[in-house]
């Protein structure tokens, strides 16, 4: 295969290869698998026995097995060989859904080889996930049926000496810490089902099959309208939000993006200002057309305790919380920006953040403008 000479001579390819972590799979240009590694062994099993006796026919079949929409094995491996460009694609394997990448490497005798990788599935990050969910429902289920004990129990027979207006401030009290534990299983049942899309590679289609133009300032305001009709943002009222908030979002910046997934970027990032500074700090909504291109960007700055520069790994990764006082007094899961992050990139954006420790913090998106 090219650039085989560069190769160290010590350095044994085949070795190499086989202890890579992605599925590795070589075929000639008669079809033949010439190259397989330990991966693939592991991922295919008695399937990689048949792909040897027949070869892209047998791999083609497997590849194409129950992938409902896009194009074929054939198609890809053909666009993959025309175009020289590395073609990525998802198939379906033991119930998984695994990212693929097809590409054409020339061989030093001119030979197109067609190499086909498959990442082994990670599945820590889900069973993290499903180990606080069951926690965090068997909370919500056993203090809502507590709660609804008492106040059944204040319902029949009012203690002593208690005014109306104590046992109605009484059954306030129980209806709001119900309301609190099914916000949190609500937030939660949204996450996992907002995992399960990124690790079973449908979250592109459905956010580009969503994309389109929007007048920001209008979506922002629409926004802000729904989170004070519908839920808290994690206890604290969206009306103190909006009296904190200054809007600096010129009229005239559009955006492409899915009102969805711009909606929960913007959800998420904002309950994180609101939890991590001080209630009446205000927190800055505003956006920028960078010139000359067309791409917008979109900062939430806060007031609040700001981000430790050792803690920046943390961020937005799975189920990683700062370590500091003022962030694990306050309730959360860790996986927020780590849902962000992929559904901005799937609408072909970014997040990144600036932060100093006691000072506050800007969490800073950028989306294609139009």
């Amino acid at each position: 295969m090219s650039n085989t000479k560069s190769i160290p001579p010590d350095l044994d390819l085949k070795r190499l290869i086989d202890r890579m972590g992605y599925g590795i799979l070589v075929f000639d240009s008669a079809d033949r698998l010439v190259m397989d590694n330990e991966a693939s062994r592991a991922m295919l099993g008695p399937n990689l026995t048949l792909i040897r006796a027949e070869g892209w026919v047998a791999a083609a079949m497997l590849l194409d097995a129950r992938r409902a929409d896009g194009p074929s094995a054939n198609e890809i491996r053909a666009r993959a060989l025309s175009t020289g460009e590395p073609v990525r694609f998802h198939t379906l394997l033991t119930g998984s859904y695994i990212p693929c990448w097809a590409v054409s490497v020339q061989g030093d005798s001119g030979q197109l080889y067609t190499l086909i990788s498959m990442e082994q599935t990670d599945w820590g990050a889900l069973r993290e996930f499903m180990s606080t969910f069951r926690q965090e429902a068997r909370l919500a289920v056993e203090s809502t049926r507590g709660h609804a004990d008492l106040l059944m129990q204040l319902m029949r027979k009012r203690p002593p000496g208690m005014t109306a207006d104590q046992l109605a401030s009484r059954v306030k009290g129980f209806a709001e810490i119900i309301a609190t534990h099914m916000y949190r299983l609500e937030m939660l049942l949204d996450q996992l089902y907002r995992l399960e899309l990124l690790r079973t590679g449908q979250l592109p289609t459905l956010v580009n099959r969503d994309r389109r133009k929007l007048k920001l300032a209008d979506f922002v305001e629409d926004f802000l309208e729904s989170l004070i009709q519908e839920q808290p943002l994690d206890e604290i009222h969206s009306e103190a939000l909006r009296d904190r908030l200054i809007i600096q979002i010129p009229n005239n910046i559009t955006v492409v993006a899915s009102p969805e997934y711009l909606r929960k970027a913007l959800y998420d990032v904002l309950r994180n200002a609101v939890m991590y500074s001080p209630p009446k700090t205000p927190i800055i909504l505003r956006a920028t057309r960078l010139a000359p291109s067309d791409v917008v960007q979109i900062d939430v700055v806060d007031q609040g305790c700001g981000i430790r520069p050792k803690e920046a790994e943390r961020i937005f990764a799975p189920f990683q919380r700062a370590r500091q006082p003022q962030v694990m007094a306050e309730f959360g899961y860790g996986i927020s920006l780590y849902l962000v992050k992929a559904e901005l990139d799937a609408m072909g954006g970014r997040i990144w953040y600036e932060s100093e420790e006691g000072v506050g913090t800007t969490f800073s998106i950028k989306l294609p403008g139009s």
